[in-house]
């Protein structure tokens, strides 16, 4: 179960560690959200899950709990210290634990051998994007449940024509669907954050689509100069100056004089198909 607020407090006072806000430590103190995450995940015995930040290992320890092998980065060496001296020597077959940078290592040291493995973490708001873009350029895990500020959330799961779609929600769902998820008010965590937050879950799709390097700088290049058409924005960044993508666009009932956030996901796959083949 995890510990209450004041027990939370406690354990910080005895560890003597004061959260850090550009870490994103606010530690889960709502039993309910830890089962709803492991609930969302379809987390079974066996299975190999990727942690972020485990913190004071509530998570964590909930997954070990069900028969998951975890593999957990945090970059806080005073947690990591608590978590290799209480967690580790409990679980000593299936608890890995690596101290470093989740952007850096976003997988946790996993090991690249093919084998399925999902996601389950609490998500520092700081790090949400560039984590995202690692995880995308694969291997990529067949499930991901992530706690993340609503401001988050909303982007990774924006739709076209909204002031939230962006690159990131382009090369996530060209990958994932978005299941049924789950609202997380600030009371469930400690020390309360500003913001509510959400349990995302995201589901690989069958046929996952990757961009190309090129193609996910050509779509980055759009939405910096969100306001610009995208025909003038396209003229010397693709080998054509953008003529075939922009017979796509008028196909489909657009044209170059769109705005990035006005095409749907499935004609910037096309202009990654593209780039391919140019």
């Amino acid at each position: 179960m995890p510990l209450s607020p004041s027990a939370t407090r406690d354990l910080l006072a005895r560890l003597s560690h004061q959260p850090k806000r550009f870490l994103g430590q606010n530690f889960l103190v709502d039993g309910n959200i830890v089962r709803k995450s492991l609930e969302l995940a379809g987390v079974s015995p066996g299975d190999r899950v990727v942690e972020v930040g485990p913190g004071l290992g509530t998570l964590t320890s909930a997954l070990l709990e069900a028969g998951a092998e975890v593999f957990a980065v945090e970059r806080d060496a005073n947690l990591h210290a608590y978590l290799a001296a209480e967690l580790a020597p409990r679980f000593p077959d299936t608890l890995h634990l690596l101290e470093g940078d989740a952007v850096e290592s976003p997988r946790a040291a996993l090991p690249d051998d093919g084998g399925d493995f999902k996601i389950v973490a609490n998500l520092p708001y700081a790090i949400s994007t560039p984590w995202m873009d690692a995880i995308l350029e694969g291997p990529l895990p067949s499930r991901l449940v992530l706690m993340l500020q609503l401001e988050a959330a909303a982007r990774y799961g924006a739709k076209p024509g909204t002031k939230q779609f962006g690159a990131i929600s382009i090369f996530l769902q060209s990958a994932y669907d978005l299941a049924p998820g789950h609202k997380v008010a600030a009371a469930c965590f400690h020390p309360r954050p500003d913001v509510e937050s959400y349990l995302l879950n995201l589901v690989r799709k069958p046929e996952p689509f990757v961009f190309a390097p090129a193609a996910k700088a050509a779509v980055r290049a759009c939405f910096q100069q969100r306001r610009k058409q995208v025909g003038s924005l396209l003229r010397g960044l693709l080998p054509d100056n953008g003529t075939a993508w922009i017979a796509e666009l008028e196909a489909a009932g657009l044209g170059a004089g769109a705005r990035a956030e006005q095409i749907p996901v499935a004609l910037w796959q096309k202009l990654d198909s593209l780039l391919r083949t140019s």
